[in-house]
């Protein structure tokens, strides 16, 4: 179920997806902070649909303002140790990588993917982008399943 919640106009289309960061300095005192922070940190969303008549908010965080959208939890692609790797089970991170250069390196150490905790693998996307792991780790792209809280 779709979440409203209020982001920076610069973002409000439908399939962005985000990281959401948590409360910044500059929301103390905001009349919208209920509206806006409403969502779990370091979670990974995408927006589901633009609320229709929803008014442009004067942001002091998004200089072009917020603005209210739906959203959802959505899926993290990551790279997982190939024998961990079977769509329905359950896999970590391998551990970080200081190879920052590395085409993998966005899949090893996924924004909205946190290292000891296991995500559930929705799908097997397959061969990672890199050549060779400069780790020497055996590794397969895999879809990590949208985050969902207790309640859902």
């Amino acid at each position: 179920m779709p979440t409203v919640t209020l982001i920076g106009t610069r973002l409000a289309d439908p399939g962005t997806e985000f990281v959401y960061g948590g409360e910044a300095t500059a929301c103390e005192g905001c009349p919208y902070r209920d509206q806006c922070l409403n969502l779990v940190e370091g979670r990974r969303y995408r927006v589901t649909a633009v609320r229709e008549n929803a008014s442009t908010l004067d942001c002091a965080v998004h200089d072009t303002g917020v603005t209210a959208v739906e959203v959802e939890p959505a899926p993290v692609l990551a790279n997982v140790e190939s024998q961990e790797a079977y769509a329905g089970s359950a896999a970590e991170l391998p551990g970080q990588c200081p190879h920052t250069g590395c085409p993998s390196h966005e899949f090893c150490e996924p924004a909205g993917a946190d290292f000891d905790t296991e995500y559930r693998i929705d799908e097997v996307v397959g061969d990672p982008p890199h050549d060779y792991c400069m780790l020497d780790r055996d590794l397969t792209l895999v879809e990590f399943a949208p985050a969902r809280d207790a309640d859902e």
